[in-house]
């Protein structure tokens, strides 16, 4: 019999201390010692929390955001290094399953940005980096793409879990990878983004995401998603009304945890800071793959075949000269 847990999982919708990692580390370790006091064995930070995400990357042409990009690559953080030693105490201390999402500085090239999940199991140890395999629209004047090395399920104390971010949740062959490595709990970290095009609204377009993976799958998923603070706004947008108003645009961050029918497990939360609680019981997976289960008998795998290169890629190679 697979072990298949019950228990609480925390999905944290907060603003960063915006471009400080060490201030936004901070707010998080507080933040994991709130949701392990109600009893949360399982926590999920938003995409990029610390120290942020480059808003200026829509709301300024390349030019004027180049000076924003290097203040970025400064308050990134390194991997390992010192903020990721104190969030790995903070898991082992509190006894939680951590997902956060920080920008990354490459170890190779100034010029490299990643988007990084980490995935701290409760003991301390860093279990995962995964790196956005692809930026999405404006986000490729900042972040260089991940490889297929971190895409992977991880066998932790609240069951299996993978680990995905924003819209990497689109990714359908991304997304099966996860489930064909018998992924239960999913993580997905997102942004608020109020600077999309008017039509598109971003908590929508969250819930429509995750209702399909956990429908698809059969599983749980826990979504946190970051919020733009007024301290954000003023020193991005300055005295410019435009910019303002738009990064003020409600219904811009969704999180929450949504079960194997796809539907929310409690409330989701709307735009507010604020910590959404539910209780997961992983055995509630079990009866609705009889119906399809499309890594197993919901399948013809002599038809369809994913291939996935899970090679870290370096960029350069040597070939030593044989003697």
């Amino acid at each position: 019999m697979p072990y298949l847990p019950r228990f609480t999982a925390a999905a944290v919708q907060a603003a960063p201390v915006y471009l400080d990692a060490d201030a936004t580390v901070d707010k998080a370790v507080a933040l994991i010692e709130e949701a392990a006091g109600h009893g949360a064995s399982l926590v999920v930070f938003p995409e990029v929390f610390v120290p942020g995400y480059p808003y200026w990357n829509w709301t300024m042409n390349p030019v004027q955001g180049s000076p924003w990009f290097e203040r970025l690559y400064r308050s990134a953080v390194d991997v390992p290094g010192p903020q990721v030693a104190t969030l790995r105490e903070a898991a082992r201390r509190t006894g939680v399953v951590l997902v956060i999402g920080v920008n990354e500085r490459g170890a190779h090239s100034l010029g490299v940005l990643h988007n990084t999940l980490l995935i701290i199991g409760d003991d301390g140890e860093l279990l995962g980096v995964h790196r956005k395999l692809v930026p999405t629209w404006a986000e490729k004047l900042t972040w260089t793409g991940g490889d297929g090395s971190s895409l992977r399920v991880h066998r932790t104390a609240i069951g299996p879990l993978g680990a995905l971010a924003c819209g990497e949740n689109t990714n359908t062959l991304a997304r099966f990878t996860l489930l064909a490595q018998g992924e239960l709990v999913h993580a997905a970290s997102y942004i608020a983004l109020p600077v999309a095009p008017a039509d598109y609204d971003m908590a929508e377009a969250i819930a429509v995401r995750t209702a399909a993976h956990c429908f698809e799958g059969k599983l749980f998923s826990v979504v946190a998603c970051s919020t733009v603070s007024p301290e954000m706004v003023d020193l991005i947008a300055g005295d410019d009304p435009e910019v303002r108003k738009q990064l003020a645009r409600p219904h811009s961050a969704l999180s929450g945890i949504f079960g194997p029918d796809g539907r929310p497990v409690g409330e989701p939360l709307v735009d507010e800071e604020g910590i959404v609680y539910a209780e997961i019981d992983l055995g509630r997976c079990i009866q609705p793959k009889q119906m399809h289960d499309i890594i197993g008998h919901y399948n013809r795998f002599d038809v369809f075949q994913l291939q996935v290169d899970n090679r870290p890629r370096t960029p350069v190679v040597f070939f030593e000269e044989e003697a």
